[in-house]
C-alpha cells in the first residue's frame, strides 16, 4: 500500500494527460504537433515554478510530503513538482486549443502572431490564412 501512496502525486499528473490526450486526436488541436509553440508557452512557468518552488524550499517556506513522492529529484526538487510544471500547462493548453476549435470566431490574443512566426510551418489555421 505505501508503494502505491508513494505514486500518487505521479499518477494524479498522467491522469490528467489522459483526460486531455483525446483533445489532441478527436478535436485536431495539433498541440503536440506545434511542438515549438508548445515550447515557449511552458519555458517561462516552468523556469519561473522550478526556481520559486527552490527558493521556498530552500528557506523553509515550502515542503513536500515524501509519503506521496516517488523519490527521484530533478533540479533539487521531487521529479513530481517538476512535472506538475509541464503537464498542468499542457492540459490547459490542450483544453485552450479545443475550445477554440469548437469556437472558431472566439479570439484569445495570439491570432495576430499566427504559427509562423513561432517556427512552425503549415501548423496555423484556415483564419490565419495556412492549413492544419
Amino acid at each position: 500500500m505505501d508503494g502505491l501512496r508513494r505514486l500518487s502525486y505521479l499518477a494524479l499528473l498522467a491522469g490528467c494527460l489522459l483526460a486531455t490526450a483525446p483533445l489532441e486526436f478527436l478535436l485536431r488541436t495539433r498541440v503536440y504537433a506545434r511542438w515549438r509553440r508548445l515550447l515557449i508557452a511552458l519555458a517561462p512557468g516552468l523556469l519561473l515554478g522550478v526556481s520559486w518552488d527552490r527558493y521556498a524550499v530552500a528557506h523553509r517556506q515550502w515542503s513536500f510530503d515524501r509519503r506521496y513522492l516517488s523519490g527521484l529529484k530533478l533540479a533539487g526538487l521531487p521529479v513530481e513538482e517538476v512535472l506538475f510544471f509541464v503537464v498542468i500547462p499542457i492540459c490547459a493548453v490542450l483544453t485552450l486549443e479545443a475550445v477554440r476549435r469548437r469556437r472558431p470566431g472566439w479570439l484569445i490574443g495570439d491570432e495576430r502572431f499566427g504559427d509562423q512566426h513561432l517556427g512552425d510551418e503549415h501548423s496555423g489555421d484556415e483564419r490565419f490564412g495556412d492549413q492544419r
